[in-house]
């Protein structure tokens, strides 16, 4: 294995010399080291932060600001009830939505609506469901269970 190690080398091209500014008019990247003549860029540390608009009021402050964004919103992700279908029956959780690859795992909330018809009777465990699919649920036997709101410790 060690032997192995000491052999690896990076593949062809994947490496490259360091490219050698500022050492004389014979390397073609002599005095001006490529950044052109003078100006902001050209300066030592420079760079201009994202918006910038060279003094100019940036775009993003002329356009008109309207509406609320809720910092603290907690996206739901929706599960059509035709998708529920590949549960063989019993108790369907957040986390077998999760291991099914139908919901994404970072959701923090899922919802049920009711595209499609539920095929077996199935207890199914979430955060909310809406009034269709309630009663689709029931018409197939199942149980609709809602899912404590929010864990304990978490903000009110």
């Amino acid at each position: 294995m060690s032997e192995r190690l000491s052999k690896l080398v990076p593949p062809t091209g994947a490496k490259h010399r360091a490219r050698r500014v500022g050492r004389g008019p014979g390397s073609n990247w002599g005095k001006t080291s490529g950044k052109g003549q003078k100006g902001q860029r050209s300066r030592s540390g420079s760079g201009i932060r994202r918006g910038f608009e060279g003094g100019q009021m940036p775009l993003l402050r002329r356009l008109p600001k309207r509406g609320f964004i809720n910092i603290f919103r907690e996206p739901v992700a929706a599960v059509s009830l035709a998708r529920l279908n590949v549960f063989d029956g019993g108790e369907v959780g957040i986390e077998d939505l999760k291991a099914k690859g139908i919901v994404p795992n970072k959701a923090a909330r899922v919802k049920v609506l009711a595209n499609g018809d539920l095929k077996k009777p199935l207890t199914i465990r979430v955060h909310a469901f809406s009034k269709a699919a309630l009663e689709k649920i029931e018409k197939a036997g199942g149980k609709a269970v809602l899912v404590e709101e929010r864990p304990s410790g978490d903000r009110k």
